[in-house]
């Protein structure tokens, strides 16, 4: 298998190709552009690629297609999904049939670049944990999401409770993908939040900004305050001290099918 650049991306739109080719040439990323996904999935064979970025509305093969053919041959090279706001939705579904990440177009170079280095760090923290399975060793390089839990991609979780309300809050994995944070910024009680748009920025150790996307919809009922104030209980436990909000509800039984163990 020979030696390929850093990222691959699939754009059938030529102006969105030359914006994304570069910001990464900029920032030092190798890139390949292909305006098809057939002709990724070949060149993905052929070679090791970092990361792919990948359009979700092409002809012919669209970006849900591609992803069940990189499931189906065993690829395992991290794949941000990029999208239209209008299409938010398909985003959503993108993370529940594999991707690692997803940006919204129109994006600047900043937010293209956070998402790129936080998903470079996420394939290698999943796949040194996977090593170490397959070694039968113990080490983790994250701490997954508890049995009862659900997620959204790796970015966030959330979990049921019995009156009928929720709480969600940040995965482990993204908050070591972008090394730690540093400020929070949060939502106030009475806001209504949208399964798949922001409901919290986040800026880590190096001063980049990162947003971190809502996995259920709901009206905020509570917002962790403690934790606002103090970002290092998220860093510490963010699967129960460090969660972020406590929401009621919109819309469970549709939200429900996009999100993972």
């Amino acid at each position: 298998m020979s030696t390929a650049p850093y990222i691959l991306v699939i754009e059938d739109e030529a102006m969105v190709t030359q914006a994304v080719r570069l910001i990464c040439t900029d920032a030092g990323l190798l890139v390949t552009a292909v305006d098809n996904a057939t002709e990724a999935l070949g060149l993905l064979q052929e070679n090791r690629y970092r990361l792919v970025l990948c359009d979700i509305m092409m002809q012919e093969l669209d970006g849900f297609g591609f992803l069940k053919q990189v499931d189906r041959l065993g690829i395992d090279t991290p794949v941000i999904m990029m999208t239209g706001y209008s299409t938010m939705q398909n985003a959503v579904r993108s993370l529940a049939a594999g991707a690692i990440d997803y940006i919204p177009k129109p994006f600047t170079a900043d937010e293209l670049l956070a998402v790129i280095r936080r998903s470079l760090r996420s394939g290698e923290l999943l796949a040194a944990t996977e090593c170490a399975q397959l070694e039968g060793e113990s080490r983790l390089s994250y701490v997954p999401c508890p049995a009862n839990y659900l997620r959204l991609g790796y970015v966030s979780w959330v979990s049921m409770e019995d009156e009928g309300t929720a709480r969600i809050g940040v995965s482990d994995l993204f908050i070591k993908a972008i090394d730690g944070i540093q400020v929070i910024e949060l939502a106030e009680p009475g806001e209504d939040l949208v399964q798949g748009v922001p409901c919290s920025e986040v800026t880590a150790a190096d001063g980049i900004t990162h947003e971190i996307m809502c996995p259920m919809s709901g009206r905020i009922l509570e917002v962790n305050e403690e934790a606002q104030a103090r970002p290092s209980l998220i860093e510490k436990d963010p699967y129960f001290r460090g969660w972020l909000y406590r929401i009621l509800p919109s819309n469970p039984e549709n939200n429900l099918q996009w999100l993972s163990l």
